[in-house]
């Protein structure tokens, strides 16, 4: 039987939140394609890039480009034309939007002002790419692009260390390497799964340790297409948090044995935890002890 066509929306707007293909023109469902061609006008990330995928699927409607750095300003309009009747199909550059793609703020707006918000499901690149990664699929934990900025993006990894579910990350190839990077030094040398051009002629899976994965990279004369990253949960090690790891901590500091690299040492390989994380810790830990018998000795 055919999929049914969308009803019609001249009475009353809808936005239509429609995934389209992250490479590969043909993974895009039925559904898409009559929505596209049955709302009044397209919002697109990349009217350009938008344009090539209506084309090849032999679709003529008006675009109007939404993207990050207009869609607050642009979505005051939409949504007028949204209570006016109109039917507004929303879309990114590759696969569904909201999902670190533009449009959050749209959907937000037309739920605000009690406009019908429908999803038109298809592809995406962290369940495709976990899908065939080989990691477990039970429980996983999307995490989008880090923050660009070293020091952001190793409190949000520090932030992970006790996760336990499957961590999935998106990266552009340029910063894949420091992303890599900080991952080794926070996370440890997990397991992991590299997934890039996704649905495309070149696509490519690299299994391995974090440290692997890496050399794979660094072997590439010129490394392309956008990428995503999965990673083993914190499985390998009994868990600990962070009141039981500072309990350790000041014991070992009371004691006077041991000097703090070799403390951070013992206690990050008990538990499969970033030596620089520990050594962080107890360093903070040190201070707090230190400041509190200033304060007694008053």
């Amino acid at each position: 039987m055919p999929a049914k066509a969308p009803v019609s929306i001249k009475d009353s707007g809808v936005l239509y939140v429609v995934a389209t293909p992250i490479g590969n023109m043909a993974d895009i469902t039925l559904r898409a394609i009559q929505t596209l061609r049955a709302a009044d006008l397209i919002a697109a990330e990349d009217t350009r890039h938008t344009r090539r995928l209506l084309t090849y699927h032999q679709i003529k409607k008006p675009l109007v480009s939404y993207h990050e750095h207009n869609e607050v300003r642009r979505s005051e309009g939409l949504v007028k034309r949204l209570l006016c009747g109109e039917s507004i199909a929303l879309v990114s550059n590759a696969g569904t939007p909201t999902i670190s793609d533009p449009g959050y703020h749209l959907v937000r707006a037309a739920i605000e002002n009690k406009v019908c918000v429908v999803p038109i499901p298809g592809v995406n690149a962290a369940v495709a790419a976990l899908s065939a990664s080989g990691l477990p699929t039970d429980s996983f934990k999307f995490l989008g692009f880090l923050p660009r900025k070293k020091g952001k993006r190793e409190k949000v990894l520090i932030q992970l260390l006790e996760e336990r579910s499957t961590l999935i990350f998106y990266e552009s190839p340029k910063r894949i390497l420091d992303l890599l990077d900080d991952m080794l030094a926070v996370l440890g040398d997990r397991n992991g799964v590299l997934s890039r051009e996704l649905t495309k002629r070149h696509e490519e899976f690299v299994h391995g340790r974090l440290t692997d994965i890496a050399e794979s990279i660094k072997a590439h004369a010129v490394f392309k297409g956008e990428c995503t990253l999965m990673v083993a949960g914190n499985l390998e090690r009994p868990t600990v948090s962070r009141a039981d790891l500072r309990s350790e901590i000041r014991v070992a500091l009371q004691t006077g044995k041991q000097r703090l690299p070799d403390i951070a040492s013992d206690v990050a390989g008990r538990y499969g935890l970033s030596k620089k994380h520990v050594y962080e810790e107890a360093l903070q830990l040190k201070k707090e002890i230190a400041a509190r018998e200033r304060r007694d000795a008053r």
